[in-house]
């Protein structure tokens, strides 16, 4: 008897962020599988897919809003039923890592809790992880299966490209550790746009009595008289955002525009943004942004063209990384 070989297709969604996982579907002219997701009264997860995935290349797409661990438990379970329904290939599209900024040990006695999480979706049966713009590359070094790092960075540039005239730029990295962040984001404006940006980092300290403290002393970097852009991975409290922003108007800069990848805003994120001398701040949607935290400053970039791109470069055996130009090495 002879088998022919054939691949098929089929993308899932956990209940965080189902709209993104219906764009990405459209985007590949197809409609998301049919999965019942249920909630026993003890708040236990319940998972059954609707049809046949024998056989099947299946993306679990799944993001990281509030309550985080109880949407991680979701994917994780979503990846269990379908290893043990016999899917050929499972991939965790997570567009943002959770417990990323737990990477390393900082003080005694501290959690890897990043590489917990890297150990909890091996141990569910995923066989290839999906993530953009990574809070730190060493994640990638977490797992023993295929890790396919996106990055946002071409689309953001992108739109400040079309829409900012200044003659003369600054990519602010708003700590030591994002220039080399701030760097590729000059080096996309300079060959892809032509033009000549400047790059500068804000001086931070973060209190150790505290979580989501931080305190921005000084600019390093020339921003007298010019437009700045703020870049970031992802925007949590805002707090380090606007006092940076604070330090550059100091500094002499006539405007500030922020970027970021994740949309986290925790409270008070969206008041301290509205009430900031910031411009604008252009993100995307790896997270859900509720209604009620939409602001007039604040710019959505749908990332689901781009990881629909990534699903069937993936499904085809494709690279990854020309699609972003080598741009999505952390």
């Amino acid at each position: 008897m002879q088998v022919p070989t054939y691949k098929r297709l089929m993308i899932f969604s956990g209940l965080a962020n189902r709209p993104l996982a219906e764009e990405v579907a459209a985007h590949l002219g197809m409609k998301l599988g049919e999965v019942e997701i249920s909630t026993f009264a003890n708040s236990e997860t319940y998972v059954r897919f609707a049809e046949s995935v024998r056989g099947l290349d299946a993306f679990v797409i799944q993001s990281f809003c509030e309550p985080v661990d109880h949407h991680l438990m979701q994917q994780l379970v979503m990846i269990d039923a379908l290893k043990r329904a016999s899917a050929k290939r499972i991939t965790a599209v997570s567009p943002f890592y959770p417990y990323s900024r737990q990477d390393k040990k900082t003080l005694g006695r501290e959690p890897v809790t990043a590489k917990l999480i890297a150990d909890f979706y091996e141990a569910a049966g995923a066989d290839r992880v999906l993530s953009v713009d990574l809070h730190t590359g060493q994640i990638q070094g977490f797992f023993n299966v295929p890790f396919d790092h996106l990055t946002a960075l071409p689309m953001l540039a992108d739109y400040f490209a079309d829409n900012l005239d200044a003659e003369e730029l600054v990519i602010v990295s708003p700590d030591a550790g994002r220039v080399r962040l701030a760097e590729k984001w000059a080096q996309h404006m300079s060959d892809f746009h032509a033009r000549n940006c400047q790059v500068a980092f804000l001086h931070k300290k973060r209190r150790s009595d505290a979580r989501n403290v931080s305190e921005t002393r000084a600019v390093v970097g020339d921003v007298e008289g010019k437009v700045c852009i703020v870049v970031d991975d992802m925007i949590d409290t805002a707090g380090t955002l606007v006092n940076g922003c604070e330090t550059l108007l100091e500094g002499g800069a006539t405007e500030v525009h922020a970027a970021a990848t994740h949309a986290v805003l925790s409270d008070p994120a969206t008041d301290r943004i509205k009430n900031s001398a910031l411009q604008e701040v252009v993100v995307t949607n790896t997270l859900p942004i509720p209604s009620e935290k939409e602001l007039d400053k604040l710019v959505i970039l749908s990332i689901a063209p781009t990881i629909a791109q990534t699903i069937k470069a993936v499904f085809e055996e494709e690279s990854v990384s020309e699609l972003f130009h080598g741009e999505n090495q952390p």
